[in-house]
């Protein structure tokens, strides 16, 4: 039997271990030798009023699944990673195809910093390094990561299991199941937890749904801890569907995830910043609006931001 954390949904099959690996070796093989772009346009980031701000609600894209979220004068950063690669090394794997949309210079001072997973474009080293040392913020993980985090020297590091919470500065964080894996050699596979999060202030709460399949937990998020006024939820990196099926979703499924947690607003995340699987990077969003004009969904309900958009919500 395999050793580790296992998914709860009884429906989960993962692929199988020479699946997984052939993948991982022709996407390094196609990151490094055959490489793609896209063009997004970047917004003028608004660094001074991120960093006055004491009273909004805002969040920015800074790209991928790293957002700037300030909630009642706190500033909270998710899944940081601000460097070329989501790879061990700096010369393979998936690489940035868009730049940051705030460099790590212009963020206001964090308080607190929350990790959905150990996977390389969620967890890098060099980023949480230089967060710790400049803004020496609260890390809020999963069951598993304090140690990773304490072996690069990061002390100030909270973990969490599903459906524990933490109060930090007014604020209630609360750590979420997700369906996914862990691991970033090939002997950890899944010694570490995988999850989302909710952020509750004194009037407005937040769903990160940090990198998931779809099941039917969110139902579950929804009815406990919803309705929420803002869902972040992923809708990239879904080819090929034989492998990445289980624990990512497409971006009709994450306006199902949308629906089942009772959010007012989606924002898009995990798409269009590394070049990650097989879908064309200029296909989630495209997908999306397809998808939400089939539903009949108000499209000022739907926010795909430019990388360093800032919004109020």
């Amino acid at each position: 039997m395999e050793k580790g954390f296992k998914n709860t949904n009884p429906t989960f099959s993962p692929p199988k271990f020479w699946d997984r690996l052939t993948f991982l070796v022709s996407r390094v093989w196609a990151t490094t030798i055959h490489l793609r772009s896209i063009q997004l346009p970047m917004a003028v980031s608004q660094t001074d009023l991120l960093k006055a701000n004491r009273t909004d609600a805002t969040v920015t894209w800074v790209g991928h699944s790293t957002l700037l979220i300030q909630l009642d004068g706190v500033n909270i950063l998710t899944d940081p990673q601000w460097s070329n690669r989501a790879s061990p090394v700096t010369f393979a794997g998936p690489r940035r195809v868009t730049p940051p949309g705030l460099g790590l210079e212009q963020l206001p001072r964090i308080d607190v910093v929350l990790i959905s997973h150990d996977h390389y474009d969620h967890l890098d080293v060099a980023t949480v390094t230089r967060l710790a040392e400049v803004h020496r913020p609260v890390f809020l993980v999963p069951l598993g990561l304090r140690a990773w985090f304490a072996d690069h020297g990061i002390a100030e590091v909270e973990e969490l299991d599903w459906w524990e919470h933490r109060t930090i500065k007014g604020l209630v964080v609360t750590c979420l199941p997700a369906q996914h894996f862990s691991g970033r050699t090939l002997w950890d596979h899944n010694q570490r937890l995988w999850s989302a999060w909710a952020v509750a202030g004194r009037e407005k709460r937040l769903f990160f749904a940090g990198d998931t399949g779809y099941y039917d937990v969110f139902k579950e998020i929804g009815s406990r801890l919803g309705p929420f006024d803002l869902a972040a939820i992923p809708i990239g990196a879904y080819e090929p569907p034989s492998i990445m099926r289980m624990s990512h979703i497409t971006p009709e499924q994450a306006l199902q995830v949308f629906a089942d947690v009772g959010a007012q607003q989606f924002l898009a995340i995990h798409w269009g910043t590394f070049d990650l699987t097989e879908e064309p990077l200029e296909e989630p969003p495209q997908r999306l609006a397809v998808e939400v004009q089939r539903l009949h969904l108000d499209p000022t309900g739907i926010w795909v931001l430019n990388p360093g958009e800032t919004r109020f919500w």
